[in-house]
């Protein structure tokens, strides 16, 4: 029975709702980056600009030789995010990879057991360990630096992709993988030239979601950084917040060029994320 006219009147509403929920926040920190300080300032607020100003991508992307340190951070910021982001992301599936397979495919007692395990790790929170993490990275002489951000990251992005692979590969026919054994193909080479060509919307979406989570990361960088050199961009954005004023043009102007990556990946690979996730679901 088709909706009546009422009923489709009230999902349109709520969807409407939802968007405004949604991308409101997204609206008005890109109309911030581009306002005066003054008319952020001002009350009632202007919700659109009289005059657009681009200072504030300026100072960040084309900082002067006496610019504030809080934008050259900030450009550091990205760059470091960049690196470390995609390290633990090509690292995590290394090793993702054979150990999902391994659980999804070989068969090993208590597998199921080990991949609650392996998903329990995600779950303990992170300030019960980030003392004793602190302790040992100050002993190895790597606090301060991205080395230890890459093996933080990985502690968290690590046990989410081998989970999620292991699903993907579940869901992949057995019968292709029995072919290719049958034409006498070992099991790492039925991985590489069967199993993963079909499980790829599964894996690019597992990367994605992995450099995602080294990307919005806050708590690790604060605690285990402090140089230009080595710091990450959710840190840098809160260095905006001053001890008695809070640079809310720049802040906002931070948080839109932080957006930006997250934003080309999701639009450059938005079929293969859709279809990786419902691959997933297609067999326990």
């Amino acid at each position: 029975m088709r909706p009546s006219r009422l009923e489709r009147g009230l999902a349109l509403l709520v969807t409407m709702a939802i968007l405004l929920a949604i991308f409101l926040p997204v609206a008005w920190m890109v109309i911030s980056s581009v306002s005066p300080r003054e008319e952020l300032l001002a009350t009632p607020p202007h919700w659109i600009p009289e005059r657009i100003d681009l200072q504030h991508y300026t100072d960040i992307l084309f900082p002067a030789s006496d610019a504030d340190d809080v934008a050259l951070t900030f450009r550091a910021a990205l760059l470091n995010s960049i690196q470390v982001g995609l390290l633990v992301t090509f690292i995590g599936l290394l090793f993702a990879i054979p150990a999902g397979y391994a659980l999804a495919r070989i068969p090993i007692r208590g597998a199921r057991i080990t991949i609650t395990l392996i998903l329990a790790t995600r779950m303990l929170p992170a300030i019960s360990t980030v003392i004793p993490l602190y302790l040992v990275a100050a002993t190895l002489g790597l606090l301060d630096t991205k080395a230890v951000l890459v093996v933080l990251y990985l502690s968290f992005v690590l046990p989410f992709a081998v989970w999620i692979l292991s699903g993907f590969f579940a869901s992949v026919p057995k019968e292709v993988e029995e072919a290719a054994m049958i034409d006498g193909a070992g099991r790492v080479r039925t991985l590489v030239a069967v199993v993963l060509p079909v499980a790829l919307p599964g894996v690019a979406a597992t990367a994605i979601f992995s450099f995602l989570l080294s990307w919005d990361e806050f708590f690790f960088p604060l605690i285990f950084t402090s140089t230009r050199d080595s710091k990450m961009v959710p840190v840098a954005i809160s260095e905006f917040t001053g001890r008695h004023a809070v640079d809310f043009g720049a802040m906002a102007t931070g948080g839109v060029l932080a957006a930006i990556p997250v934003v080309i990946i999701a639009l450059l690979f938005n079929k293969l994320i859709v279809s990786g996730l419902t691959a997933g679901s297609v067999k326990e």
